[in-house]
C-alpha cells in the first residue's frame, strides 16, 4: 500500500494503523518510556487517551513511537521551523563596477552607495575594468582599490587581497561586525 502525502517522505511520520511493524518502543504523552510494547497494544493505550500513535524514529530498533496529538505536534513542529528561518541571516553580495577612468565625482557616488551596502549588512565587491590598451596600466587600477580600501575601513573589513581576473582587478568588502 503506497501512502500519498503532498509533503515530502522525509518529513511525512506514519500514525496509528499505518504503522507495520510489530512492536515499538512506546513513549507516553508525557514523555515516560513504557518501553517495548506490540504495536496493537500501544494504539489500544493511544486511543483510550484519545490521541494519536506517532512513529518518532522509524529507523531504530524496535522503531520508537510517540503517543501524542498528531495536529498539534504538526503545529509545533511548523512553529519551530519558521522560528529558525527568522533567525537565518542571509547575506547578499553586490557587485559594483567601474573603469579605470573614473572622475573623482563619480568614484565619491559610488563609494557613497558602496557605504550604503555595508551598513545593511551586504557584502560588496568592487571591480575596476579595463578596456583595450587599458590592460597595461593595471597598477591604476590597484591604485584606485586602495583608496577605496582607506576610505571605506570604517565601514568595511576587505576579504582577502586585491585580485586580477582577466582584464579586471577586484576586491570584497564585508560589512564590520
Amino acid at each position: 500500500m503506497k501512502i500519498n502525502n503532498n509533503k515530502s517522505s522525509k518529513d511525512f511520520l506514519r500514525k496509528n494503523e499505518q504503522i507495520r511493524v510489530p512492536q515499538v518502543r512506546l513513549v507516553g504523552n508525557d514523555g515516560t518510556m513504557l518501553g517495548i510494547t506490540d504495536t496493537r497494544l500501544a494504539l489500544q493505550k493511544a486511543r483510550e487517551q484519545e490521541l494519536d500513535l506517532v512513529e518518532i524514529s522509524p529507523t531504530a530498533q524496535p522503531p520508537v513511537a510517540k503517543i501524542l496529538d498528531y495536529s498539534k505536534y504538526l503545529y509545533e513542529q511548523g512553529k519551530k521551523n519558521k522560528d529558525a528561518k527568522k533567525k537565518q541571516k542571509t547575506v547578499s553580495l553586490k557587485e559594483i563596477r567601474f573603469k579605470s577612468r573614473i572622475a573623482p565625482h563619480d568614484m565619491d557616488v559610488k563609494i557613497r552607495q558602496i557605504e550604503g551596502f555595508l551598513k545593511k549588512k551586504d557584502m560588496v565587491r568592487v571591480s575596476v575594468m579595463f578596456y583595450g590598451r587599458e590592460n597595461q596600466h593595471k597598477d591604476i587600477g590597484f591604485n584606485i582599490l586602495a583608496e577605496m580600501k582607506a576610505r571605506l575601513a570604517e565601514f568595511g573589513d576587505v576579504e582577502g587581497d586585491t585580485q586580477t581576473q582577466g582584464n579586471r582587478v577586484t576586491v570584497t568588502f564585508l560589512p564590520k561586525a
